[in-house]
């Protein structure tokens, strides 16, 4: 039995039923409550936008609850283990498969099991659901939630650069020459990275060459006076092929396609760090979901009448959310260089496996 990892099938299957469950349930009280909370807060701007009523608010709440899914899935995984394993030690249950014969990493396997298809899920769900509404909430948003152009290259919070010079935009739309931007700032920098001006203006196209802003504001920093222009030209070493390469949110593009943009990136010698940080991350992340039965296993052993039973939950709680902290921390720091892409990426993923198993094995095998 010692060499078998599912040595029972009833056992198995009745510890990933009810792990199952828990993680369903969790799941749904997280992403309720939150979904709640965040409706508060952005309802008023979603209905200040003309002709918006409560079907647009009922949209909101289909293009946000993906990201709350796909964001709090392995927070879940980690309260459904602590729920889970503390429920089988109360019951004595854990006692029962010890005496039977089974390891600790035999009680384990089921909820690691379950686990693995929660990741694999997430990372599907993520590829194929999250990206997409992303893309469209974020063109919503930076279309201040009123009717969002009809293309399918519509990109929001956009921000180019031209030499020393930037150019910004809320919004993004249309491909090549036809490329069209709305809620256009242009900050003019001297060859000392020193603001010179600032021109705002609500819509900006492309004028072969350079960009043309209309009813643009420009604001000079010297004389701190502002002047209003008709239209004005700017960016004129900015092509829309440039565009298009600078103006990639990895959050917006599934596995496959975020390489594409990586490998076009690297032939134009451009720096790639933080999008091959997310890009890796984009397999590591789904993974987290397997950790949480490991981290969150030191809540399944001990007596539960020796009184450390609660002490042992809000250990198994502290590294669960230990990793996502580490995770998040590392990958901050592979996108501004400081840790290579494939190291922010995997690394909190291989340290807390180490961590987990060193514990388990040192207290419970």
């Amino acid at each position: 039995m010692q060499f078998d990892f599912f040595p029972s099938r009833t056992l198995t299957l009745y510890l990933a039923k009810m792990f199952a469950v828990r993680i369903v349930a969790m799941l749904a009280i997280l992403v309720l409550v939150l979904m709640m909370l965040d409706l508060l807060s952005t309802s008023g701007e979603i209905l200040a936008a003309p002709g918006n009523g409560q079907g647009e608010l009922w949209t909101y709440v289909t293009l946000r609850v993906p990201q709350l899914v796909a964001r709090f899935l392995p927070y879940s995984v980690l309260l459904a283990t602590i729920i889970a394993l503390v429920t089988l030690n109360q019951n004595s249950e854990v006692i029962a498969m010890k005496a039977a014969g089974l390891s600790a990493h035999q009680v384990l396997a089921p909820l690691l099991l379950t686990a693995a298809a929660v990741s694999a899920i997430s990372f599907v769900f993520n590829e194929t659901v999250v990206t997409r509404t992303t893309a469209t909430l974020k063109a919503w948003e930076a279309n201040d939630f009123g009717p969002i152009p009809q293309d399918s290259g519509v990109r929001a919070n956009v921000y180019l650069t031209d030499g020393n010079d930037i150019l910004t935009a809320a919004s993004l739309a249309g491909r090549g020459e036809d490329i069209t931007m709305r809620g256009v700032t242009w900050y003019r920098r001297s060859d000392g990275g020193m603001l010179v001006e600032q021109v705002r203006a609500d819509t900006a196209a492309y004028a072969n060459p350079g960009w043309r802003l209309e009813n643009a504001t420009r604001f000079g920093v010297a004389s701190a006076d502002t002047t209003r222009l008709p239209d004005l030209v700017v960016a004129e070493g900015l092509t829309p092929e440039q565009i298009e390469l600078e103006s990639v949110d990895a959050d917006t593009q599934d596995f496959v396609e975020l390489f594409r943009s990586i490998a076009a990136y690297e032939e134009a010698g451009r720096r790639t760090d933080e999008l091959r940080a997310t890009w890796w991350h984009k397999l590591s992340g789904p993974l987290s979901a397997f950790l949480m039965p490991l981290l969150g296993a030191i809540a399944a052993f001990g007596l539960a009448r020796s009184g450390q039973l609660f002490l042992r939950a809000i250990i198994a709680m502290a590294l669960g959310f230990a990793y996502f902290v580490i995770d998040n921390a590392a990958l901050a720091m592979g996108s501004f260089g400081g840790y290579p892409p494939f190291l922010a990426a995997w690394a909190p993923f291989f340290l807390f496996l180490l961590i987990g198993e060193t514990v388990l094995i040192r207290t419970e095998e």
